[in-house]
């Protein structure tokens, strides 16, 4: 029975370190909150409500004025960029423009010279007369 009394003892022996390691960490970690928060006291001492209500309101103040800045920044960039496809699509339409006057030009140009190469009126005026002696032949 000496055995396991001595199993027993070291046994409680290591559930009494565990606890023991379990509890420093435990302590360890619940201080560290409270070491914040005393830091955080300190600290908030030092200032007033009025210096703090004071610094917000620039901190916020700054911010505010950096977004405008921001925005009117970006608003000249989409200004220069629609500036920019506007020019581009005002140049597409005087190019489209320029190739429907070269179109028409060369339409034109075709139609006189088809106009000029019709056959003459004496052409169809010998058909005429060739028609004119078949049916001369047919009755006689």
């Amino acid at each position: 029975m000496g055995k396991l009394k001595t199993y027993q003892e070291q046994l409680q022996d290591i559930v009494e370190k565990g606890i023991n390691a379990a509890e420093e960490q435990q302590k360890k970690l619940a201080s560290k909150p409270f070491e914040y928060a005393e830091k955080l006291e300190t600290e908030a001492r030092e200032y007033s409500v009025k210096t703090l209500r004071t610094r917000y309101y620039g901190h916020s103040e700054n911010l505010f004025e950096q977004l405008r800045s921001l925005n009117t920044r970006f608003g000249s960039f989409a200004a220069d960029l629609v500036a920019k496809l506007e020019k581009e699509a005002a140049e597409g339409a005087d190019t489209v423009a320029d190739a429907a006057d070269e179109v028409t030009s060369v339409a034109q140009s075709t139609k006189a010279t088809a106009q000029a190469k019709k056959p003459a009126a004496r052409k169809t005026t010998a058909r005429k007369s060739t028609s004119a002696a078949k049916k001369s032949t047919a009755t006689a």
